[in-house]
């Protein structure tokens, strides 16, 4: 069992093509900023899940998804979180993967989430809708380009305060 979780920016997200093999036995994920749970899954491979939240937020399959693209470039600092039902934080539930979900979705009552969530959050007024007209570009490579930019303008900042 472990206890062990990812966080990863959604702009570093991106720039990975292929699952880590020691993430494929995450199967829970989440989406957030620094103040907001959006939506929160399970999948047997989370990380190939919240592509396809990605992906198909292109063609309206995911509001999460959309969500992301109608706030880019901003949505590039949301954080991604996978997580295992097996880990220890979900051992009294008895580490079941549906009852991790819903316990993940009790806590934090995501904005996106309307099954199992009394009172889901609402958007901060500081995004756009997931209806809104989108804002980036629809070529996930150019996308993926920008965040790569990102993350380099990020990294060398990180490295010349290392310097100081």
């Amino acid at each position: 069992m472990t206890d062990q979780k990812i966080s990863i920016s959604l702009k570093r997200f991106l720039l990975i093509e292929e699952c880590p093999a020691d993430w494929k036995t995450f199967d829970l994920y989440l989406f957030r900023d620094e103040y907001v749970i959006f939506y929160v899954g399970q999948s047997q491979l989370a990380f190939a899940r919240v592509w396809e939240h990605l992906l198909g937020g292109f063609h309206g399959h995911s509001i999460m998804g959309r969500f992301v693209w109608c706030n880019w470039p901003r949505s590039m600092r949301f954080t991604i979180e996978l997580m295992s039902s097996k880990s220890g934080q979900f051992d009294a539930i008895g580490n079941d993967l549906n009852a991790a979900e819903r316990s993940l979705i009790e806590q934090w009552s995501p904005c996106f989430n309307v099954s199992l969530n009394v009172q889901p959050t609402p958007v901060p007024p500081s995004y756009l809708p997931p209806n809104a007209k989108f804002r980036c570009s629809r070529s996930l490579n150019k996308l993926i380009h920008e965040a790569e930019r990102a993350v380099k303008a990020e990294d060398h900042q990180l490295w010349l305060r290392g310097m100081g």
